[in-house]
């Protein structure tokens, strides 16, 4: 398996987050899966020329993410990406 173009960020317990990373912990418990998966979705989509709101759409839509949950992911990794 290859390395993702985007890793999911290590966060430590007790850290204080701010910004998209701070959903980051409900999503993985609300979810069930972590964190790098949603971020290779989000990816994926973004890469192929989708626009944020497609891939928030689809998070939601394919996957049953809530909408803010899903806009983190998008917002998050379209930063990484842009870096």
């Amino acid at each position: 398996m290859s390395t993702p173009r985007v890793v999911a960020p290590v966060i430590e317990p007790g850290a204080t987050l701010k910004g998209p990373l701070s959903y980051f912990p409900s999503i993985e418990k609300t979810y069930g899966q972590p964190m790098q998966h949603w971020i290779d979705v989000a990816a994926e989509g973004l890469e192929a020329g989708q626009a944020h709101m497609e891939v928030v759409a689809a998070l939601k839509d394919e996957h049953g993410m809530g909408h803010g949950h899903a806009n983190a992911v998008v917002a998050w990794v379209k930063a990484q990406l842009a870096k």
